[in-house]
């Protein structure tokens, strides 16, 4: 492949973050308001965005693709699910910051959307609330199993089980 060809590839890869980008901003700015009209308002909203992105990391680190064994088919399958709830967890923050103002844009369709704020503010705290919540959840049922898991060696160790087959027939 020559040089044009890769700076045609580039060129043309820009262009299409570039329109995604942009169709995925007017997206948010026709919905959002609609959204954050519903009952429970943007507070609701955020709140639910929240829920949305916690459950989209405890999915996507549950779906790793790293995990050895099964077939290609299951790999793939995973590589799919992890992509999916890397996307449920990012796509909520980003939908509400494309609510938000722009900086340096004078016309009408960067303007602030109404209740983007509060929604954003209910988002964080309902994430960082719940993220933290079963963090500490997850680690205390891990410090249990590793505590178990002592135990046993501790007992098998006790009975003389922990120890090689030269060194008990010694």
């Amino acid at each position: 492949m020559s040089i044009a060809g890769v700076i045609l590839c580039l060129v043309v890869g820009t262009g299409l973050i570039l329109l995604l980008t942009g169709l995925w901003k007017r997206f948010a700015r026709e919905t959002l308001p609609t959204l954050a009209g519903l009952p429970g308002g943007s507070w609701t909203l955020g709140a639910v965005f929240g829920v949305i992105t916690v459950l989209g990391v405890i999915g996507g680190l549950r779906c790793s693709p790293g995990v050895p064994g099964g077939s290609r088919r299951t790999r793939g399958l995973r590589s799919a699910g992890a992509a999916l709830c890397c996307a449920a967890a990012i796509g909520p923050l980003f939908y509400l910051l494309s609510g938000l103002r722009a900086r340096n844009c004078r016309s009408m369709s960067c303007a602030y959307v109404p209740g983007t704020g509060t929604a954003f503010l209910a988002y964080a705290v309902t994430a960082g609330l719940l993220g933290w919540s079963v963090h500490r959840w997850t680690s205390a049922r891990a410090e249990e199993q590793m505590a178990r898991e002592r135990m046993r060696v501790r007992r098998l160790r006790k009975k003389g089980g922990g120890r090689s087959r030269a060194a008990r027939q010694r």
